[in-house]
């Protein structure tokens, strides 16, 4: 008989529409000869399983559903929420009340990877080169100068707790870094002012089962904008994005070693992607995903393949791995 698999996808932020092309991605990546992949829409107004349009209430009891008289069991959550509640650790947190097994990071690692400042601030702990950073929270009296002199000019202002770029901005003068960080509170609460790394953008996807660790080639960012922008991620055109990297082997490899050690210091699960600069005085993470976008055209199927790998195969042990190792 055929599991069950619900893909989780909406959300509670700006980033609930491409949460959706992830979803349509998803739908033609797992194998549905396998599987029942069951859309399943969670927002603040519903929770329901979507089915020829027709949206069927959730039972959040056990997540379960009826549709024409017969309740559905699901036997496991995909997840594919970028943001609030998919990406911070409150949607993992529920599935694992309920003891459903699910795709993504354990709640905690989920919330300590999804606050910016929070993380950055444990993998320094970590002894892991971090760029400078200031973390600005709503209400506090903003001090331009101290700020500025700490990370420098030009350096980047972002929503300590969100995704796709949304209200990044690039800071040039120091007049310019209150505006940004009002720009940022719309996302957010908290705001991450960052030095700026001048160097080469990589990113690099991985997954661990039970049995071995894949990871994948790097693909480096090359955006025509004045940096990896919202509009550069989602515009045809506006970024190459060149699997694999055009980097020195020494280099890709440890980077790959990295994003390796930071799955296991970050308790990690499924597939991840890590973004990096490479600077000349080190390489720096400034990004982990723990639910990376999955469109047509996003980084981990791009990475899938160039690594020669099919995304039926990627999946189904992933999700056979998660659900036999599942307590």
């Amino acid at each position: 008989m055929k599991r069950n698999i619900a893909i989780v996808y909406g959300g509670y932020s700006s980033e609930a529409e491409v949460s959706e092309r992830s979803l349509a991605g998803l739908l033609t990546f797992i194998d549905s000869e396998r599987y029942n992949l069951i859309p399943v829409v969670v927002s603040r107004t519903e929770w329901s399983a979507v089915i020829d349009n027709v949206h069927y209430p959730i039972n959040r009891t056990n997540f379960s559903f009826e549709a024409n008289g017969q309740t559905t069991q699901i036997d496991f959550a995909y997840i594919t929420i970028h943001g609030a509640p998919g990406e911070n650790g409150l949607l993992p947190g529920y599935f694992e009340m309920i003891g459903l097994p699910h795709s993504t990071c354990p709640s905690l690692t989920s919330a300590v990877t999804y606050d910016k400042f929070v993380c950055n601030s444990c993998l320094r702990g970590y002894g892991i080169k971090m760029a400078e950073d200031v973390l600005v929270k709503r209400g506090d009296n903003i001090d331009a100068n101290a700020i500025t002199q700490k990370v420098g000019l030009p350096c980047y202002v972002k929503p300590s707790g969100a995704g796709s770029s949304y209200g990044v901005s690039k800071v040039k003068t120091t007049e310019e870094l209150v505006p940004a960080i009002q720009k940022a509170f719309a996302e957010c609460e908290s705001v991450l002012v960052e030095r700026f790394l001048d160097g080469t953008e990589v990113t690099c996807g991985l997954y661990k089962t039970s049995k071995r660790t894949v990871v994948f080639p790097l693909t480096e960012v090359v955006s025509s904008n004045e940096f990896f922008d919202y509009e550069a991620k989602y515009t045809p055109g506006k970024t190459q994005e060149i699997t694999p990297a055009r980097v020195p082997n020494d280099v890709r490899d440890r980077v790959q070693a990295i994003a390796s050690q930071l799955y296991d210091l970050m308790g990690m699960k499924g597939i991840v992607r890590i973004d990096f600069i490479i600077c000349s005085d080190g390489i720096y993470p400034i990004d982990i995903n723990t639910t990376p976008g999955m469109t047509a055209t996003s980084f981990i199927p791009q990475q899938i393949k160039a690594a020669g790998m099919n995304t039926y195969d990627v999946f189904t042990e992933i999700i056979e791995d998660i659900i036999t190792s599942h307590k």
